[in-house]
């Protein structure tokens, strides 16, 4: 048969059985060279061999080593130390730290802003206590379904701390584990139990009003209502206050 005749499956497996042969081949004409070859050949060979398999057999655990993965409690504390980075105590400006905090929040460094829950008793000008023991000074930029959010000048610093992904209602599973520091600091966990217009329904305890609620990454998927317990605005209508105060900000400079 003419080797142009055959078809691409045959070539493969005669290519195939060619190397097979020559392999074989090779094998056996080492064997044979070593049985005639000096006694120093054949040790400094058998050498090569055994210090090759050592290296291999060393460097193949190590290869298929991997890191554990985080425990449930692991991730539990660190999603409930990241919300406690985040957590701040608002003053009224016009008192200072010399009376208790009106208001606890959470803080957005990527927005530079805080979010709290909206109550009639906050005023327009607040001082912000955060964790590292700085205050700033800060301004009610927007109020609206539920949730104030307070701003701050461009000029002023502000401490590090990681920035959570604001969770879309839409995309809470029910039975999701729901974690908050409540605003004495105790930390509470439970789950989301019903998502619905008048907010998110979990098993949380009264953590009061304003406190953030996070998931097991960290990211916020609300902030205490302070009206039912267990009862969260919802993280898209900060989302949707921080855009409108954004568009805002964004038309005043314009304008100017």
């Amino acid at each position: 048969m003419n080797i142009e005749e055959l078809s691409k499956s045959q070539l493969i497996l005669l290519t195939i059985l060619v190397n097979f042969v020559t392999s074989v081949a090779t094998g056996i004409l080492t064997v044979s060279l070593l049985d005639h070859a000096p006694a120093f050949v054949t040790q400094t060979v058998n050498r090569v061999v055994e210090r090759t398999i050592e290296t291999v057999a060393a460097a193949a655990p190590a290869a298929i080593i991997q890191a554990p993965a985080p425990s449930n409690q692991d991730l539990v504390t660190a999603a409930i130390g990241a919300d406690a980075a985040r957590a701040v105590a608002i003053y009224a400006a016009d008192t200072g730290t010399s009376t208790p905090a009106i208001a606890i929040g959470t803080y957005l460094p990527k927005s530079r802003a805080i979010a709290t829950a909206a109550q009639d008793a906050l005023p327009k000008e607040v001082l912000v206590g955060f964790t590292d023991g700085s205050y700033s000074a800060a301004s009610l930029a927007h109020e609206g379904s539920g949730i104030a959010i307070y701003g701050f000048a461009d000029k002023t610093v502000l401490p590090k701390a990681s920035s959570p992904i604001l969770i879309a209602s839409n995309e809470l599973r029910l039975g999701e584990t729901a974690l908050a520091l409540s605003a004495d600091g105790a930390a509470a966990t439970g789950i989301v139990a019903r998502v619905s217009e008048k907010g998110i329904h979990t098993t949380l305890p009264d953590i009061g009003a304003g406190s953030a609620v996070v998931d097991l990454s960290g990211n916020l998927i609300g902030i205490g209502a302070g009206v039912t317990p267990g009862l969260l605005i919802s993280a898209d209508k900060v989302t949707s206050l921080l855009t409108a105060t954004s568009t805002t900000a964004t038309s005043t400079a314009a304008a100017k």
